[in-house]
């Protein structure tokens, strides 16, 4: 009998095994475990930014509808479970050791087959296909792509809808050195006659979604053609926004901030139309408008502190680092800003660096523990801004920081999802202690 602790460790140790693109893996899996995912409603979001957010936006307002919904994303974020929830409950420690039990000797198995063992990701996916289909069964699920799309192991399903977020420069070893080649491996997961809500925004890499959407004689709703999302004011807390579309004009708020969070709320919108539409949820618009404001994804813009203000954001990527940026220089114009940032050497660090140095008064740069990380010298070397600090120990820089703030001071702690998921449950008890001590 496994533990916890020694299921989670199984599937840790198929890292080993890296990135394994294609399908052949998955399939074979898959129909040793009964083809579990034929049985399931679902939708897939891919897109290089925003498919997290999309997903919560989706989830939320189908709650509030009083739909059963599971989720698959990655990474996690606080816990490894989140990666399979239902209705934002991740599983349970007793039900996903349960599902290794059952998925090990088959992956085992398979690693003297002529596909090879599954990876870490193919095994957390199939598990998350057997666990909303037999153990917690749900009315939908929303499957996120892990990466890129084509050949990602999510792909084996066919949804009622596909979602394709926003297109950019991230992951270009394993997704090509252009927008083209990357939009091309996201529209991988445009199945036929399946319908596609498209977030992308760059005219050539629409052109490509649009492509490969008429080869599979699928209709694609393109943001900016088939509806429109304009930001009607700035709230404290979140945004109100004018949407359109055939269906409807109208307004909405939601909690989370940024242009690129309106977005993605418009993106979910739609997608909703057309699960309307085709007769697959029925949902009033008091309840879109309540799960749309009540959405929230950690990590995204998030607020942890009021006093000291202190922020978190996945900006992981250029792509993301501009989005920071813009509600940076939307909200925070008046405050002194301070960023800390960490980063994987794989991404693109001297244009996310000088990007960010717009629009802060002091960026500090750090490392933490884990594979294929940036040290904080190598960040630091690449920075020109006057005021940048080489943070060795990032726990004594909070710390610090935390006390010295006035009022007119706001730190934005940003770069690595992964670094974020190991600052956030110290920074918590940090404050915690602060208020405490005041």
């Amino acid at each position: 009998m496994l533990t916890y602790e020694g299921a989670v460790e199984w599937i840790h140790s198929r890292l080993r095994l890296g990135i394994k693109p294609g399908l052949q893996r998955m399939e074979h899996l898959l129909k040793e475990l009964g083809q579990p995912h034929k049985t399931l409603k679902t939708i897939h979001i891919g897109g290089t930014n925003g498919k997290g957010s999309t997903v919560t936006y989706i989830r939320n307002v189908l709650e509030e509808c009083g739909y059963t919904v599971g989720t698959f994303t990655s990474p996690y974020f606080e816990v490894f479970n989140e990666r399979i929830s239902t209705n934002g409950q991740p599983i349970s420690d007793e039900k996903l050791t349960l599902l290794v039990e059952r998925i090990k000797p088959i992956a085992e198995k398979m690693e003297s087959s002529e596909w090879g063992a599954p990876s870490e990701f193919e095994i957390i996916t199939a598990m998350s296909f057997v666990y909303f289909a037999e153990i917690d069964k749900v009315d939908f699920v929303l499957y996120e792509v892990g990466l890129g799309g084509r050949l990602d192991s999510t792909n084996i399903i066919t949804p009622l809808l596909s979602i394709i977020t926003s297109i950019g420069m991230d992951h270009m070893s394993f997704l090509g050195n252009t927008l083209a080649e990357i939009a091309s491996e996201k529209a991988g997961i445009i199945k036929e006659r399946v319908p596609v809500v498209s977030g992308v925004l760059q005219k050539g890499a629409c052109a490509v979604i649009k492509q490969k959407a008429e080869e599979m004689e699928s209709e694609v709703y393109q943001l900016g053609e088939a509806f429109f999302a304009d930001r009607q004011s700035l709230l404290k807390t979140g945004e109100h926004f004018f949407y359109e579309s055939s269906s409807q004009a109208t307004t909405f708020e939601i909690s989370m901030i940024g242009t690129h969070q309106i977005y993605n709320a418009a993106v979910a919108i739609k997608a909703l139309e057309i699960l309307q539409e085709i007769g697959q949820i029925n949902c009033s618009q008091k309840e879109i408008k309540a799960g749309l404001m009540r959405a929230y994804w950690p990590g995204r813009m998030e607020k942890v502190s009021e006093n000291p203000e202190v922020y978190m954001d996945g900006a992981h990527n250029p792509e993301g680092v501009k989005a920071l940026v813009q509600t940076l220089k939307e909200r925070f114009q008046h405050k002194k800003i301070t960023v800390l940032f960490s980063a994987l050497k794989d991404k693109q660090l001297k244009p996310m660096i000088e990007e960010l140095e717009e629009a802060v008064d002091c960026i500090g740069f750090t490392s933490f523990q884990f594979p294929r990380v940036a040290s904080s010298e190598e960040l630091y070397h690449l920075s020109t801004h006057k005021k940048k600090i080489n943070i060795l120990e990032w726990e004594s820089f909070i710390e610090d920081k935390l006390l010295l703030m006035d009022e007119n001071e706001v730190l934005f702690i940003t770069g690595s999802l992964y670094f974020l998921s190991e600052v956030k449950p110290v920074l918590m008890k940090k404050l915690e202690n602060s208020r405490k001590n005041k």
